[in-house]
């Protein structure tokens, strides 16, 4: 006799090899249904049509998508709005983590879970993607570029503790000798060094040393030369990134190894964590903060990079962000137009090595320096873009030939990065009340509407969730933050006084 839940969805018989799996499915369906109605079918279609939910583990949910490209993109642009709707539809959750397909299903395996799994709330499926899942490649600003390593390999085998537990992989590229150093980097530089080369009996100085700064300016270049030092001196290193990490313990969860995850963690001499401000989900950042302490309590190193402050990192818990804080923080600043024509002239000489007729005169390498003020990575580009022309065209270089060819690469400067205790600062200063006031539970009209409007620039002048922001004013619900949102939009529209208030807020604030 037919079993009559054989043609029920193959997201039910999926999730039933899981307990309360049932309901996390329909919560992911309709959170589905309130992306789709919120962005529209094409961007839906387009970004979340092959993402899926795999498991709900520990608060954590595990959702995937068949291609690097994709994960990549939905980290960079949607990863707040799925977690903040998600959220609302499943209490459950309080993190979300991306992965690519394949790897998905090879750990799926491994820990004695169904392969199969939940697929969007449209029902279909993908097939499995043989990209890579290798942690993030090396793109800080003074790598080598790709055109002269075509002839070895980049990658140096995972190192290991003694206990088993595998670093990723360490490019073999990014050394001390391989890193330029400048005024923006140059204290960074020098407290890593000292790091690396301290003798294994020498307790740690700079506890945790806390390295921050915009994309393409180093940080990983430096986090991987530590290990490397490190590692060849006979310390046991361990490198990820946050996002590993936490791949790692959820799959240590599943697998019920949790117990021996943390005692091989914590048995390493230096920990290099990258990419920290991606850390999610209160169980993960308790054992973070725990592995952090008993790190610094032995007397081992910690390294630890991310794009802000940790005072700016809101998505962590106090507890967290204190400790990191605790130790060396130290920003490594954008590239003086002196350093930047040091990295273009090592990339030019790199892809001199496989195209030894590619040439760039020297008012060219000049303008190039002067006018990409981002980042190296933004260089990079720009050699590739004149190598282009020079072997497509065979012209020689000129200025104005460089002008045209990086001509998308010269862009103006990022706008300043708006804090959620800049605006509330800003806002209790302008309405004759304290901070204090606004964090707390008063429900006076004098503080209710200042309170409301710190929401309210909150979430069109930062990236965060209405979770995180509902956090950052005394622990309120999301809905709260939702509702002050709305309240001060339909004043502002009929209030014209209150809507020029709040554009003078604005202004202050981003210029």
């Amino acid at each position: 006799m037919m079993n009559p839940r054989a043609s029920a969805p193959r997201l039910e018989a999926a999730q039933t090899h899981t307990v309360g799996a049932d309901s996390h499915a329909e919560a992911w369906k309709r959170s589905c249904r309130r992306l789709r109605a919120e962005l529209g079918e094409d961007v839906f279609n387009s970004w979340f049509g092959r993402l899926e939910l795999d498991a709900v583990r520990d608060g954590v949910a595990l959702l995937s998508v068949p291609t690097r490209f994709l994960k990549s993109w939905i980290q960079s642009h949607y990863t707040d709005k799925i977690l903040a709707t998600l959220t609302v539809e499943d209490p459950a959750v309080t993190a979300i983590l991306v992965d690519v397909r394949t790897s998905s299903r090879q750990m799926a395996a491994r820990n004695g879970l169904p392969e199969s799994r939940a697929p969007q709330s449209g029902g279909s499926t993908s097939a499995p993607s043989a990209s890579s899942t290798s942690d993030r490649p090396a793109h800080s600003y003074d790598e080598t570029p790709r055109m002269a390593e075509l002839t070895r390999p980049l990658r140096a085998p995972p190192a290991a503790d003694a206990d088993g537990l595998s670093s990723s992989p360490l490019d073999r590229r990014l050394t001390f000798s391989s890193f330029l150093v400048g005024k923006s980097n140059q204290l960074a530089h020098a407290a890593a060094q000292r790091i690396a080369s301290a003798p294994p009996s020498e307790a740690p100085i700079y506890n945790p040393l806390y390295l921050h700064s915009a994309v393409g300016l180093g940080k990983t270049h430096l986090l991987q030369a530590i290990g490397h030092t490190a590692s060849e001196a006979g310390k046991r290193v361990i490198y990820l990134t946050a996002e590993k990490f936490m791949y790692r313990f959820v799959c240590a969860l599943k697998a019920q190894t949790a117990l021996a995850f943390k005692e091989k963690l914590r048995g390493i001499d230096v920990l290099l964590i990258d990419d920290v401000q991606f850390l999610q989900g209160k169980s993960i950042q308790q054992e973070f903060c725990h592995t952090l302490n008993a790190l610094i309590d032995a007397g081992r190193q910690i390294v630890v990079a991310a794009d802000r402050p940790p005072s700016d990192l809101e998505s962590l818990e106090e507890r967290v962000r204190s400790r990191l804080a605790g130790g060396l923080c130290v920003e490594m600043g954008g590239l003086d137009e002196q350093l930047r024509l040091k990295i273009l002239d090592m990339r030019i000489a790199a892809a001199k090595v496989s195209q030894p007729g590619f040439d760039v005169p020297a008012p060219v390498a000049a303008y190039v320096a002067r006018v990409i003020e981002t980042n190296g990575r933004d260089l990079d580009g720009a050699v590739s873009r004149l190598l282009a022309r020079v072997t497509l065209t065979g012209a020689a270089l000129t200025v104005e030939m460089a002008e045209d060819a990086i001509r998308d690469l010269v862009r103006t400067r990022e706008p300043k990065r708006v804090k959620i205790e800049d605006i509330q600062k800003l806002v209790a200063t302008h309405y004759n009340v304290s901070r204090a006031d606004i964090l707390s539970s008063r429900r006076t009209a004098t503080v209710v509407r200042p309170r409301q409007i710190a929401m309210y620039l909150s979430k069109i002048l930062t990236l965060r969730s209405l979770p995180e922001i509902g956090r950052r004013f005394g622990g309120r619900d999301h809905t709260t933050v939702l509702h002050a949102v709305r309240k001060i939009e339909g004043l502002a529209g009929q209030d014209g006084s209150l809507s020029e208030e709040i554009e003078l807020l604005k202004r202050m604030l981003v210029e």
